[in-house]
């Protein structure tokens, strides 16, 4: 299959991105973190191979704690604050965009729903997409996660 191009940036423009992938993949979590990151119910996350992202701008970094006491890096436009992906120490050699910074974010459809366990309860959630309270517990659980279509 092809690679096709996404690209993405941050609200004022100064940084943009690119993704040469086939497709991608994008499920909702629904983790405090992701609720006050993105000032919303949950965060869509694309995840990409670090070899397929191209940015083009100035970011900025901050180090944050996850539960599985590992940290994330979060990546963020130095002059708008847009957060526009995520690389977790944990899965060396990929990138997790932030599925709103797309410039096609309306294509996206989850093809899972992390951390349900603290979802907003007014949010709800589809009986036919996959789900977990917290979330895929191995490397594997990740993996057929990802593969899944909706």
């Amino acid at each position: 299959m092809t690679p096709m191009n996404y690209s993405g940036g941050c609200q004022c423009g100064a940084v943009r991105y690119a993704i040469a992938a086939e497709r991608l993949t994008v499920y909702a979590c629904h983790c405090r973190e992701c609720q006050k990151q993105s000032a919303s119910a949950f965060g869509l996350s694309v995840p990409v191979f670090l070899t397929s992202l191209e940015v083009h701008g100035r970011l900025e970094v901050w180090r944050r704690p996850t539960d599985s006491g590992s940290y994330t890096d979060c990546y963020f436009c130095p002059t708008c604050g847009s957060r526009l992906y995520h690389q977790g120490a944990n899965r060396p050699g990929m990138a997790t965009i932030k599925g709103g910074s797309l410039d096609n974010a309306a294509e996206l459809t989850p093809v899972a729903h992390i951390w349900t366990s603290s979802r907003q309860k007014w949010v709800a959630l589809p009986q036919d997409v996959a789900q977990w309270e917290k979330q895929p517990a191995t490397p594997e659980e990740w993996m057929t996660m990802l593969r899944s279509t909706t």
